[in-house]
């Protein structure tokens, strides 16, 4: 078999690491954001004015593409996408559960998401936990916890900002794991669009304290709600779609453990935030647990033959063959 038969696989692979970067490094610069918006907009205004942003520019997006309605067989995992990942993970950990408790408490207990995403993947969709997967994870989340200690200082706890934060961990990982089903039928662009008006929907009890903060919100706060809704919302979702789309939900929750790692730089830079060295360590930990999760076994040798010596099958002509992590990844 010649490489060129594997090309399109590895072009896929290639163009879905890319778009989920897009996405981390978006919801990294997510977190820089809401310090601004969040000092003038209350929880459920700001989660409604990012949602309506974003559900403006996705529902341009779609027009102009005129991709129209996705399947029915969508639907379900696109309405329970968007009311658990889009308005209650925003609203209970981004905004309200981050007033609650200090940032280094929050990003320790929210770093559970990815872990538990993992295992109703795979209780659920079927999907495998390779050992390089579970000892990647475990990596990133020690790794996690050290850059949420050395944030911690002197912050407070309170017990409704740690079930506050146990609920967007949850919401998140049962919202994308419910979303994998539907990218089956649906388009990234058409799951993502529709999720997020959903979200928008369920958000929309908060629509008097939204137009009664704008009034008097500085224009910075409310250009950064904007920014939330435009990039962190309608194009990191869309990007993180079409990724999920092509690999496990698993090894996708795995990635996100980079973001802990590009807040502390991004704060760095921006907000002039100086880490301490167990904060960069532990960014350091993220990054590295992130490249195990990642990583693949190295090929045998040997033509195809396995290691009990019995011949590999042989694929039919245009079949992809399955990921190692069990999940057959979608080729364009």
């Amino acid at each position: 078999m010649t490489l060129t038969n594997f090309s399109p696989e590895r072009r896929s692979a290639r163009l879905a690491l890319a778009a989920v970067a897009v996405s981390v490094v978006l919801w990294a610069s997510a977190f820089v954001s809401i310090r601004s918006a969040g000092a003038a907009y209350s929880p459920g205004a700001l989660a409604l004015g990012r949602l309506l942003a974003g559900t403006l520019v996705l529902g341009l997006l779609l027009l102009i593409r005129r991709e129209g309605l996705p399947p029915r067989a969508a639907w379900p995992g696109i309405v329970a996408s968007g009311v658990l990942w889009f308005a209650c993970y925003t609203v209970a950990l981004l905004n309200w559960g981050e007033q609650q408790v200090d940032a280094g408490t929050a990003a320790m207990i929210v770093n559970i998401g990815p872990i538990l995403m993992a295992l109703l993947a795979s209780r659920f969709l079927g999907e495998a936990l390779p050992p390089r997967l579970i000892a990647g994870m475990a990596v990133s989340f020690a790794g996690a916890i050290a850059v949420g200690l050395s944030m911690s200082g002197e912050g407070h706890a309170s017990v409704l900002g740690v079930v506050l934060c146990l609920v967007a961990a949850a919401t998140y990982a049962a919202g994308v794991v419910l979303q994998k089903p539907a990218l089956r039928h649906g388009s990234p662009l058409q799951v993502t669009f529709f999720a997020c008006l959903v979200g928008a929907l369920t958000c929309l009890p908060f629509s008097g304290q939204l137009v009664s903060d704008a009034s008097h919100a500085p224009a910075s706060a409310t250009l950064n709600m904007v920014y939330l809704g435009v990039f962190p919302t309608a194009l990191a979702f869309t990007t993180w779609a079409y990724a999920l789309a092509r690999t496990s939900a698993s090894r996708m929750g795995a990635t996100t453990y980079v973001v802990p790692a590009l807040v502390v730089l991004m704060s760095w830079a921006v907000l002039d935030e100086v880490p301490a060295a167990l904060t960069l360590v532990g960014g350091a930990i993220c990054l590295a647990g992130v490249a195990v999760s990642r990583s693949r076994p190295a090929a045998r040798e040997g033509g195809g033959v396995a290691a009990t010596g019995v011949p590999a099958p042989t694929a039919e002509p245009g079949a992809v063959p399955p990921a190692p992590d069990g999940s057959a990844e979608r080729v364009d």
